[in-house]
C-alpha cells in the first residue's frame, strides 16, 4: 500500500459558518493522515458540505453527487461523504437515493468525523445526525499552527430558537448555544499568532451570543471587549444579527470598540407588519426603523446590510410597496435578496403561494432600488480615506487586493504592501462592486 498522504476534497455550499465548518473538518480529516486535493479528481474522500436555505438545496446535491458516479466506478475506494444542513434534514434518504454515498453527517456531529472515516474505509455506511450533548468544538482537536491568510470566521454561537416560518436552521441546526467564552479567546489568539489580524464572528442569531465567561455569561458585546485585548488582533466584525437581540451595550460598543468595523448587517426580510408577524419575525417595521436610528447615532458612518425575502405567501402589492418604503428609508449599502422558496417542514410552506411571475417582478424591482443604493454609497466614498487590510495581489503586477472598514472590495496599484499589512488608502475611483485607492504616505 502507497505511504502518500490520503487526499481530501471539500465543497462547501451556503454561509460563512459553513465555510469555518469546512475548515474544521478538514482538520479534523487531517489527524487521519489527509491533506488537501485541489479537485474532486484527485480526491480519495470527497466532502459535500451543504445548505438548506437556497430552493431545491437536496436536488442540488443529489445532481452533484450524480457526477461522481465515474469517478467512483475509477476508483472504487473512493469515499464521499454529504454533510451540513441538507444531511441533517435528508439523513438516511440520501444513501437511500444515492447508494455511492458512505458517511452522511449533521453539522452538530462532524467532531466524529475520524471514527466515521475509519469505519466508511472498513466498508461500512455510517449516518450520525445527532444533537449530541458533548460539545463538539471541545472534542476537536487544537487548531494546528500553519500559516493563515489575514482573515478568518470565529463560531460562537450556533442554532436559532427564533422559529421563523420560513427558515430550516432551527431543525437542521438546533436550538442556541453559546460557546463558551475562554474557549473563543484560546481560538482567536491561535488564529492571531497564524497570521490573522481580522476576525469575524459567526452564528445563526451571533448577536444572541450568552457563553459563559468567569464571572458569568458574557454577551456579544462583552466578548468582543474581550477580544479587542487580543495583541495582533486589529479587526472585528459579525454575522448575522437578528433585530430584537441588538441589545444596548452592542450599540454602545459600535461608538467606542476601535477594533469594531463599521459593518453591521442586521436582516429585516420585509417591510410590511403584516409579512413581518406572518414570518414570526418578533418585530416592527418601525421597532427596525428605530434601531438603526439609534445604532447610527452611535455609529453615524457605519454601512448596514440586510436581507429580504419577496413573494412570501400572501404578500401584497402593498405589503411590497412597504418594503420598499423602508428600503428607500434605512439606504441600504450593501443587501442580500431573494424570492420566497418553500421548505417543506416550515409554517410557511402550507400557506397560499405568490404568483411566481409577480414574484420575479417584485424581486427584480427590490433589487434595482438596492443596486442603485449600494452604487451611491460605493460613489460617496470617492475622496475619503479609510484602513484596508491587503489580502492578496491583484491581477495587475503591482497592485493589491483587500477590504476597507466598510468591507467594501479595494484595489491600489503600484503596492508596496503586503497579504496582511493594514494601511490608509485614499479612495480615488469606484466601479461596479469594488473601489481603487491610493496609499497615503
Amino acid at each position: 500500500m502507497s505511504d502518500a498522504p490520503r487526499k481530501l476534497f471539500i465543497k462547501t455550499y451556503g454561509c460563512q459558518m459553513n465555510v469555518y465548518d469546512s475548515e474544521r473538518m478538514a482538520e479534523a480529516l487531517g489527524g487521519q493522515g489527509y491533506t488537501e486535493a485541489k479537485s474532486a479528481d484527485e480526491a480519495d474522500m470527497i466532502l459535500l458540505n451543504t445548505c438548506h436555505i437556497r430552493e431545491k438545496a437536496a436536488e442540488k446535491v443529489y445532481s452533484e453527487l450524480g457526477r461522481f458516479k465515474k469517478l467512483k466506478a475509477q476508483k472504487p475506494d473512493l469515499k464521499i461523504g454529504v454533510a451540513g444542513c441538507v444531511a441533517q434534514a435528508e439523513g438516511q434518504e440520501i444513501m437511500r437515493r444515492q447508494p455511492l454515498v458512505d458517511l452522511v453527517v449533521g453539522p452538530q456531529s462532524y467532531h466524529r468525523l475520524p471514527e466515521m472515516e475509519e469505519k466508511a474505509r472498513e466498508g461500512e455506511k455510517v449516518l450520525d445526525t445527532d444533537f449530541p450533548e458533548e460539545d463538539k468544538f471541545e472534542k476537536l482537536k487544537r487548531r494546528p499552527k500553519s500559516k493563515r491568510g489575514p482573515t478568518a470566521f470565529l463560531t460562537v454561537q450556533e442554532g436559532c430558537d427564533k422559529f421563523c416560518a420560513f427558515c430550516v436552521v432551527p431543525y437542521t441546526r438546533g436550538a442556541e448555544v453559546s460557546r463558551p467564552a475562554d474557549r473563543i479567546l484560546t481560538e482567536a489568539r491561535d488564529l492571531v499568532e497564524r497570521g490573522v489580524r481580522e476576525i469575524t464572528l459567526l452564528g445563526q442569531n451571533v448577536n444572541a451570543y450568552h457563553g459563559a465567561g468567569a464571572n458569568g455569561d458574557l454577551t456579544l458585546a462583552q466578548l468582543i471587549w474581550e477580544l479587542d485585548k487580543v495583541e495582533g488582533l486589529e479587526r472585528i466584525r459579525f454575522t448575522t444579527s437578528h433585530p430584537n437581540d441588538m441589545m444596548d451595550d452592542l450599540i454602545e460598543a459600535h461608538g467606542t470598540c476601535k477594533k469594531l468595523m463599521p459593518y453591521l448587517h442586521l436582516p429585516v426580510q420585509a417591510g410590511s407588519d403584516k409579512i413581518l408577524k406572518r414570518m414570526n419575525r418578533s418585530h416592527t417595521a418601525e421597532s427596525y426603523l428605530r434601531l438603526i436610528e439609534r445604532i447610527r447615532a452611535a455609529r453615524p458612518d457605519i454601512l448596514i446590510s440586510g436581507d429580504f425575502i419577496v413573494g412570501f405567501p400572501e404578500e401584497t402589492e402593498a405589503d411590497f410597496q412597504a418594503t420598499l418604503d423602508l428600503v428607500e428609508e434605512v439606504k441600504y449599502g450593501t443587501a442580500y435578496s431573494f424570492k420566497y422558496s418553500t421548505r417543506p417542514g416550515t409554517p410557511a410552506a402550507e400557506r397560499p403561494q405568490v404568483d411566481p411571475v409577480e414574484a420575479d417582478d417584485r424581486l427584480q424591482r427590490l433589487q434595482a432600488l438596492l443596486t442603485r443604493q449600494q452604487r451611491e454609497i460605493q460613489d460617496s466614498m470617492v475622496g475619503r480615506e479609510v484602513g484596508v487590510l491587503f489580502e492578496k495581489p491583484g491581477r495587475q503586477a503591482g497592485q493589491m487586493l483587500g477590504k476597507s472598514d466598510y468591507l467594501h472590495a479595494v484595489h491600489v496599484a503600484d503596492c508596496d504592501r503586503q497579504a496582511g499589512d493594514l494601511a490608509r488608502v485614499r479612495i480615488v475611483s469606484s466601479r461596479t462592486n469594488s473601489l481603487a485607492g491610493e496609499l497615503i504616505d
